[in-house]
Order: structure tokens, then C-alpha cells, then sequence
């Protein structure tokens, strides 16, 4: 890590989204100015030696409520400016010396074409499943996951998936509908994710049926708190392939304001980061972090914990390796 107060006159040191020397490591770059990438990563579409590509999705056409999370990919980069320049601070090293991250930026599709997006955003994470690569994504709205999961899942067979939601997203469906709310649904139906060694947390809108698929609630996380929930998540993935989905509506809306479906009654950043932290050592074949819509936001703190809880995610992947990956 560079502390060197020359750095700031370096030339070398600004815009590290393209100036980088290394891929790895971290270095201070002022917060208010240069290029911007994830967490100061270099921007790079060469998959060649990446353990992590950092991918915007910025979809929000499958929204049932306020759009606009399609600004969420370029709103936490922005945000995540302010942890670049420095390992995040509960764990005892930095993920990016332990790992090559690049920010590969976002995939593109035709919004005027809703019918071929799911091809084109499965086609685009193929490619990192081929390269060897784990896709970190920024939503987006929730959607995002299914051909996220298709295109895994083709490679890894059926995920275990841990995620984070006020909403289960598992209500019934049509098959070919885009819904950040039933996507899941069709994921478990599909094979892309194994319901019986999956789990869901944080919950606080009804559905009747959870599918296969073992659910913590809210009322659930409040009263048992995040270690027993850590212990639950760990006993039901073991080490089996495992997708992480943080929906950033998880977090109450005095936490995360910007996002299009809030629900109260949520939990703090605090408990959030626990619950990261507590996936360590976890065989993570994907992960993402999704539904900001800044339009909503104030003083950016949803994109700031949205950047901050994809840095753990980074963290908690990088845990499993004891040095470079």
C-alpha cells in the first residue's frame, strides 16, 4: 500500500483507471478528482490472469416500481472512490494484492430490444466463466442475476444461492417474463440454483411459498441476530458453488433511501458488513450487488454502502486464498 505523501505529484498516481502500474495493490488517489473505475481498479476488457472482473449491469426495465437503478453502476463507482485508498478495515489484509481486480465496465444491450437482453447479459458472463473469472456485478435492478446465474450455472451446475432482500423474488410466473420479483422463481424451476442447499435472508414483504428454499426473515435476523445467521448460511452452502445477491433494499430505508422498492423494518450497514464478513472461506463462483437508483438517494449513502459491501464481498473471495489467487 502507498503512503508516500510525494505520490500526490506523481503523475503515476492520478486517473489509475488507466495509469496503473500494477494490477495489484492498492494506492491513494485524491478522492474529489481523476478517472473513475470500482475502487480505483484498472479498466481493462482483457480477461487475461483476472480473478475478479467488476461488471455494471444497468438494467431497470424489469422494475415494478420507481425505475432508475440503471444509473446504480455508475453511482457506486462513484461512491467507492472514497474506500480506494486503503484495504477495508476488519480483515487483515488488502483483496486486492490477494487478487487481480479490473473494472471491465458495463455490458451493453438494446434497451429497445427487452427480448434479447437475457442473451446478451448471459453471453457477456459466459465469457468470464470461460476466462476463469469471478464476476462481481453492479445493478442494475435484480433482474440482473437470472442470466447472471445462466451462464454460471452452465459451467458449475445448479449454485446455492445466499441472498440478502427485503423480497423473496420467488413469486410465481410466467416463463419469459422480465421481473426483478420472480426471477429466483425461475431460477430454482430451471436448475440454475439448487433451492435445497440455498438461503434467504432478511425478508419483510409476504409470499406464502418459499419453493425449497430455506428463509430467514426479518422478524428472524432481528431476534436471532447475525452470528446465528452466519452459522445457518455456512451449514446450509458448506463448500458447495455458491452465487451471492445483495439486494440493497436489505438495509432499512433509513440506510439506503435510494433504491425502488424500500421496505421499513430493514437493517444497518453495521449488520450488513457482519453478514459479509461471516461469508470467509466460502467457494463464491459469482456475486452481485444490485437495485440502487441514486435518483432517490441522499448525500450518496446507498451507493456508499453499495460499494462498500461489494468491497467485503471482494474481501470475503479473496479469504479463501491465502496469497495471490
Amino acid at each position: 500500500m502507498n503512503h508516500d505523501p510525494d505520490a500526490a505529484f506523481d503523475s503515476g498516481s492520478i486517473d489509475q483507471a488507466f495509469t496503473r502500474p500494477s494490477p495489484y495493490g492498492t494506492r491513494a488517489e485524491p478522492a474529489y478528482s481523476g478517472a473513475l473505475s470500482f475502487l480505483r481498479r484498472r479498466y481493462s476488457k482483457s480477461l487475461q490472469d483476472v480473478d475478479v472482473a467488476v461488471v455494471g449491469v444497468p438494467l431497470d426495465l424489469a422494475t415494478t416500481y420507481r425505475p432508475g437503478a440503471r444509473l446504480g453502476p455508475r453511482a457506486i463507482r462513484a461512491a467507492s472512490v472514497s474506500l480506494a485508498w486503503c484495504a477495508p478495515y476488519a480483515w487483515d489484509f488488502d483483496p486486492c494484492e490477494r487478487l487481480h481486480v479490473i473494472d471491465w465496465g458495463d455490458v451493453l444491450f438494446d434497451h429497445g430490444r427487452p427480448e434479447r437482453i437475457v442473451d446478451a447479459i448471459a453471453t457477456i458472463f459466459a465469457e468470464f466463466v470461460r476466462h476463469g473469472v469471478v464476476p462481481l456485478a453492479l445493478g442494475g435492478d435484480h433482474f440482473i442475476s437470472y442470466p447472471i446465474l445462466r451462464a454460471l450455472s452452465a459451467a458449475h451446475g445448479p449454485l446455492s444461492l445466499i441472498h440478502f432482500d427485503a423480497h423473496s423474488d420467488t413469486w410465481r410466473d410466467e416463463s419469459g417474463r422480465i421481473d426483478h420479483g420472480t426471477m429466483f422463481f425461475h431460477a430454482a424451476r430451471e436448475g440454475l440454483v439448487d433451492p435445497a442447499r440455498s438461503i434467504q435472508v432478511g425478508m419483510r414483504t409476504l409470499n406464502p411459498e418459499d419453493h425449497g428454499f430455506q428463509v430467514l426473515d426479518a422478524r428472524w435476523l432481528h431476534e436471532h441476530g447475525t452470528a446465528a445467521c452466519i452459522e445457518r448460511i455456512r451449514q446450509r452452502i458448506g463448500d458447495h458453488p455458491c452465487y451471492v445477491s445483495f439486494d440493497i433494499d436489505f438495509l432499512d430505508p433509513s440506510c439506503a433511501p435510494g433504491t425502488g422498492t424500500p421496505v421499513i423494518g430493514g437493517f444497518g450497514t453495521h449488520q450488513a458488513l457482519q453478514l459479509i464478513r461471516g461469508l470467509a472461506g466460502l467457494n463464491m463462483v459469482g456475486m452481485d450487488v444490485v437495485e440502487v437508483a441514486p435518483a432517490y438517494d441522499h448525500a450518496e449513502i446507498t451507493a456508499l454502502a453499495a460499494a462498500s459491501i461489494a468491497q467485503e464481498l471482494l474481501a470475503a473471495h479473496a479469504s479463501r486464498f491465502g496469497g495471490r489467487a
